[in-house]
């Protein structure tokens, strides 16, 4: 099973990591562009924010969020707020799903997400993790990919190559890191497609992140089109 207890303590040196890096910014800058296209710096901490609070809401097995109206809702809410407005939600958000999820509990149950998504209550920290991290990076405010954990790295490379398995659309691919290290997507069969490059740039690919394969090589045929997240 995942080491949540090691995960739970990794989401909490991620937010330390993005509350230090966000305090150096101010209210200008949280209302410039982000990585992501259509949301600001203030889009991406209000999601964060609200992403916490709708975990606390898995582990207490409500629904992860009202409805998706809703949850948009609150980003645009949000996105607007002054950097203290921020960083004081950003603070209590994170106590409170560590409060909840750090004490004893059944790690073996079975937990409902978004869209109708399970996973075992253990897995969560991770996600927790995942969206800090990335969502870090994709503030554009000096966090790569490249600077991200490589134990991090290395495992939402293989969460998001399984995730793209078995996907018709997607053709089989093998995925060759400069470092040695190999994963394997997309659809059944041999992979008659090897994606080669730095475990940052087949984690850029696969996360739609950076610039999304571009630094990459292929041999047996092109670069295979992913669905968006």
């Amino acid at each position: 099973m995942t080491d949540h207890v090691h995960d739970l303590r990794s989401v909490r040196e991620a937010t330390d990591r993005l509350l230090t890096a966000v305090a150096k910014l101010d209210n200008a800058a949280l209302a410039e562009e982000s990585h992501l296209p259509g949301w600001t710096r203030g889009h991406i901490l209000a999601h964060l924010a609200r992403n916490a609070d709708a975990l606390v809401n898995v582990f207490e097995g409500r629904p992860m969020y009202e409805s998706a109206t809703a949850r948009d809702a609150d980003i645009e809410r949000d996105a607007g707020r002054s950097l203290e407005e921020h960083l004081t939600d950003l603070r209590d958000s994170a106590a409170r799903f560590m409060a909840t999820s750090e004490p004893d509990q059944d790690w073996t149950r079975t937990v409902e997400l978004r869209n109708g998504i399970t996973d075992l209550a253990a897995n969560v920290p991770f996600r927790r993790w995942v969206e800090v991290d990335l969502h870090h990076v994709d503030l554009n405010i000096g966090y790569e990919l490249t600077d991200l954990p490589d134990e991090f790295t290395e495992r939402e490379i293989v969460f998001l190559a399984d995730r793209w398995s078995g996907r018709p659309e997607v053709p089989p691919a093998a995925l060759a890191a400069t470092d040695g290290r190999n994963w394997r997507t997309g659809s059944a069969g041999d992979p008659a497609v090897t994606v080669s490059g730095t475990a940052a740039g087949l984690l850029a690919w696969l996360a739609g992140r950076g610039d999304k394969g571009a630094s990459l090589t292929t041999s047996g045929g092109p670069l295979p089109g992913l669905p968006p997240l």
